[in-house]
């Protein structure tokens, strides 16, 4: 459990599209800062052109205005050295103004929030002042997350370049600051959980073919989940009866706070109980980083090809 403490050590922003709240916590995972906001008038989505907020794990990938005065205008993240007034919103009627700050936002879900047709930085999603006379706490932005001019100077002044911006649809059904509960289980009871995220993640998300992602494996495989506090299954993987551990995955709104790192270190531990020399993971070539990181190598003999890698990890 020491991995997910650290892994969850840092201040974030969680926007709760449900509530139009956008709260900052501090290292402790305590509530420093609630404001109102206002995201799209059109909901949550991920598509370009949508004009809806894209949902998912995010980062402040640019911090632009610090040095502007409150109300000052933007366009194309320039400073226009404009302050918005009654008189100067004649002149474009139509225009969405963004104004005082703006915090650009990555997302940092490959094929969910980033990359290609549903990349947050390429749509330009931002949080970002409005006119104080646009309505908070209700959703009326073109996508991006609106804040009164006074609250988004506040925010910018407590915020980093990099720190994480959870946007949920529903914070407390999400319950950011609960510490999940890692099971290792038999097929016969991890079945209906392990089936019901695997088509979720793999079937509905990333578009695998329903009759690939069944293998005839499972029977003889142990299967790792991660559950919620109200037992929900939230995130998985399994050791194949061959020692491959594979299918790692997390739900969509858990991604982003350690889930796949306990897993592995759960099936580390176990590895080491049982004494095995090593553990070996088959997995989609993007995710290779996550397991260097953790501490696998490539596996001798068995090169990567553009869509699957083999890594290894050594226990002493």
């Amino acid at each position: 459990m020491r991995r997910e403490r650290l892994a969850r050590a840092q201040p974030r922003l969680v926007v709760d599209i449900a509530r139009q709240t956008l709260t900052l916590f501090d290292l402790s995972g305590e509530p420093v800062r609630c404001y109102p906001v206002s995201t799209a008038l059109a909901g949550v989505g991920e598509q370009c052109g949508s004009h809806r907020t894209p949902r998912g794990r995010h980062v402040i990938r640019a911090m632009i205005g610090g040095d502007a005065p409150v109300g000052g205008v933007f366009v194309g993240r320039r400073a226009t050295g404009e302050v918005y007034s009654e008189a100067l919103a004649e002149t474009a009627p139509h225009r969405d103004w963004i104004l005082s700050r703006i915090l650009w936002l990555c997302g940092r879900q490959p094929h969910f929030n980033r990359f290609g047709s549903v990349d947050t930085m390429r749509r330009y999603i931002y949080i970002h002042g409005t006119p104080d006379t646009n309505e908070m706490g209700v959703p009326l932005s073109h996508g991006c997350i609106r804040m009164r001019n006074s609250d988004v100077v506040d925010l910018y002044a407590r915020v980093s370049s990099g720190m994480e911006v959870l946007i949920l649809e529903d914070a407390e059904q999400a319950d950011v600051n609960q510490t999940p509960q890692i099971r290792c289980m038999t097929w016969p009871l991890a079945a209906t959980a392990a089936r019901a995220l695997r088509d979720a993640v793999l079937i509905d998300e990333l578009g695998w073919p329903a009759d690939e992602e069944v293998d005839g494996l499972d029977a003889q495989a142990i299967h790792w989940l991660a559950w919620d506090n109200r037992g929900q299954a939230i995130a998985y993987c399994r050791v194949t009866g061959q020692g491959w551990l594979d299918r790692l995955l997390v739900l969509g709104h858990w991604r982003g706070r350690g889930l796949a790192r306990m897993l592995l270190q759960a099936v580390t531990d176990q590895a080491r109980r049982q004494a095995r020399p090593t553990t070996q993971v088959k997995c989609p070539t993007a995710l290779q980083k996550l397991f260097i990181d953790a501490g696998y190598c490539l596996q001798p003999g068995l090169p990567a090809t553009p869509d699957v890698s083999y890594l290894m990890q050594t226990l002493s």
